[in-house]
């Protein structure tokens, strides 16, 4: 008889510990899916959040390649017309004077072009000329050139009008 009331003790301490263990495991259960799931949610908002940083990686990306290109294309297009206005710096410079010549040419040599050179007169020393750079040395040979036009037009008007002044002195004296 002690036996079996151990026995049926036993039994429902068994069946209490069956389901004390049964439903704690399944809280512990419950709490791990809840954490697995709020990790989930949280690793799920970190991917779209990085997704998102690299969509708009890439169209800068797109956006630097496409300014690239277009620099680069414009590159070419100054290229070209640099090669085209010494074409036509070459083909001028021969009507120059040996001093104009010799201007130009140093001021090709500062920006490292290369314009045909005729040679100078003995006794002719060659100028020197203010450092120019590389972006202004197209129009600073263009500038030269049209003062020293219009020094020559000025000396030649002025030789003009002593001329005139003599002839007139002439005719008085007639």
């Amino acid at each position: 008889s002690i036996f079996e009331c151990f026995s049926s003790r036993h039994s429902s301490l068994s069946s209490w510990q069956l389901k004390f263990t049964t439903s704690d495991s399944c809280d512990r259960i419950k709490d791990e899916f809840q954490f697995l799931q709020a990790q989930y949610h949280s690793l799920k908002l970190e991917c779209d959040k990085l997704a998102s940083e690299k969509s708009e990686m890439q169209r800068h990306y797109i956006m630097y390649y496409e300014m690239s290109y277009g620099l680069n294309i414009e590159m070419h297009k100054q290229a070209e017309i640099v090669k085209r206005l010494n074409g036509i710096c070459a083909q001028i410079l021969p009507y120059l004077s040996q001093e104009q010549q010799l201007q130009a040419h140093q001021l090709s040599q500062l920006q490292g072009l290369a314009l045909p050179m005729t040679s100078l007169p003995l006794g002719l020393s060659q100028p020197t000329l203010p450092a120019v750079t590389t972006s202004s040395g197209l129009f600073s040979l263009s500038s030269l050139l049209a003062s020293q036009a219009q020094l020559a037009k000025e000396e030649k008007a002025s030789r003009d009008g002593v001329d005139s002044h003599r002839e007139e002195d002439g005719d008085k004296s007639d």
